[in-house]
């Protein structure tokens, strides 16, 4: 497809719901309104503040649409997923600079999360060829068994905003492969990258009805979204409070529920890792994103061994990191989201200070030209963190690392799995032998060996265990088991009665 200036700023993020293939405004007329978090006096735009009667109009829409789109073969449901890869290749750049306007990620990484949506596309449009069942004998002469996948219906999908398009196309890429249609409400912090990437999946051809975008905040849209009878599905990525709601009012009504919540992941560092490589690794897995993402390396278990030098040349480190518009591709750390995240993030700064940690860089907001009006918050390195501490155990999501110090590895596993959650988790070693007992006794959905907690691949499963979800997995070819149910199927060509288990003795 040949590259498009969308130049028109209403044009890529529409300030509107999309319902039925239509953008339309909120019948109230209230709005939200979206601002730069590296400069608050810029107005990204504004969009609406939906309640039930919009989320219903979705919900319709949708159930509508379903009626033909599981119609629809899934060889050619995967075309449209093509040619939807191709408009946001095409669009690439324009979406990456309004992410960075909206959400305050560097420019680099805006371009990555898009780009994780185009693997995502490219990916599931392959799958529309491969929504493979099982084909068996049956126990009984002259009759035929199989499975198949079926869509589930309308499905309601909840998005953060750290990932403002990747995380969406996680969801709905494989959503409507499946034959599903999706109402998608999107973050309150997000509401034009949201709106930009289902302009892109308006024109690379989805019909009218099968995505539905329905702006809105979390207690007023998305409860009334969760709560929608119609709704045969919810898939949810945020706080495991939330999460832990949603999967509540899921069960009473026997909907399904995919959870995908919080993690406090760490790394750990052998006395025989390679220390270059894994001070990169710690700098790009704690103060990425600004440490606001689910996977962060927020933990840092040292070898006690390698731990005072490790420690030195991290915080020089921390220390240099350039803080700043994050379109300026010389800066390497933007804000964060707004303020109540910059108040909780001060308030764990607190709570380190009494519980004894050692406060080594950082621990406050960040002060100086082109920085006074927006959420910058300075890289920051605990020391002498004990494992029961609440730094070491609460999710903080923002750029702070706390240090732990261990003296063997049975120790630093043991440290590791000692928190509420499960996500991500990594170890640097040169020990192969080492390296396969991480990989079989760390608690977490993913293990990384040699690299950050961050950094996830779209054709693999995403997802943890204990409190980080509730046993399903996004990405890969394990999140189709979310979005289809499982049909098995008998033809029995014999002319007569035959009875399973009766007519056959073993």
């Amino acid at each position: 497809m040949a590259r498009r200036n969308f130049a028109k700023p209403d044009e890529l993020a529409p300030g509107l719901n999309y319902i039925g293939g239509e953008w339309l405004p909120d019948q109230d007329g209230v709005l939200i309104e979206s601002r730069n978090p590296a400069n608050t006096r810029e107005i990204v735009g504004r969009f609406p503040r939906s309640r039930g009667s919009e989320v219903d109009r979705a919900v319709m829409a949708g159930k509508e649409a379903f009626k033909s789109w599981r119609l629809v073969p899934a060889p050619q449901r995967g075309v449209i997923l093509r040619k939807c890869a191709d408009v946001l290749r095409a669009r690439k750049e324009e979406m990456a600079r309004l992410m960075t306007r909206e959400m305050g990620k560097p420019l680099v990484e805006a371009r990555g999360d898009v780009q994780e949506a185009i693997d995502c596309a490219d990916l599931y449009s392959g799958e529309g060829r491969r929504l493979f069942g099982d084909t068996t004998h049956s126990e009984l002469p002259n009759k035929f068994a199989m499975s198949i996948r079926t869509p589930v219906g309308v499905c309601g999908l909840i998005t953060p905003w750290n990932f403002p398009v990747a995380i969406p196309s996680w969801k709905i890429f494989p959503a409507i492969l499946c034959g599903n249609t999706v109402v998608l409400k999107p973050a309150e912090d997000t509401p034009a990258c949201a709106a930009a990437f289902v302009k892109a999946l308006e024109y690379g051809g989805v019909p009218p009805g099968v995505v539905n975008l329905v702006q809105g905040v979390g207690e007023e849209a998305g409860a009334c979204l969760v709560a929608h009878p119609e709704i045969s599905l919810i898939s949810f990525t945020g706080s495991s409070a939330i999460g832990s709601h949603i999967a509540e009012v899921c069960g009473k009504n026997l909907r399904r529920c995919s959870l995908e919540m919080g993690g406090k992941n760490a790394q750990i560092v052998m006395d025989d890792a390679d220390l270059d490589l894994a001070l990169e690794g710690a700098l790009w897995g704690a103060f990425g994103t600004a440490g606001q993402r689910c996977t962060a390396t927020s933990r840092l278990i040292l070898h006690k061994k390698i731990k005072h030098v490790f420690v030195q040349r991290l915080v020089r480190a921390a220390k240099a990191l350039r803080l700043g518009d994050p379109s300026d591709e010389g800066n390497q750390i933007g804000p964060v989201v707004n303020a109540a995240q910059m108040e909780r993030i001060e308030g764990y700064i607190k709570i380190g200070r009494d519980e004894g940690a050692r406060l080594l860089c950082g621990g406050k907001r960040a002060k100086g030209m082109g920085l006074e009006h927006g959420f910058f918050f300075e890289p920051t390195v605990f020391d002498q963190v004990t494992p029961g501490m609440r730094i070491s155990q609460e999710e903080i999501f923002g750029p702070v690392a706390s240090v732990i110090e261990i003296a063997s590895f049975e120790e630093a596993v043991e440290v590791l799995n000692g928190v509420k959650y499960g996500l991500s988790s990594s170890i640097y070693t040169r020990d192969v032998n080492r390296a396969f007992h991480a990989i079989r006794d760390l608690e977490a959905g993913i293990t990384y060996v040699n690299g950050p907690t961050i950094g996830a691949e779209v054709h693999l499963p995403f997802g943890g265990v204990k409190n980080t979800g509730n046993g399903h997995r996004e990405a890969g070819r394990a999140v189709l088991d979310i979005f289809s149910e499982w049909k098995s199927v008998y033809v029995d060509y014999s002319g007569k009665l035959q009875k399973a288990q009766i007519d056959v003795e073993s």
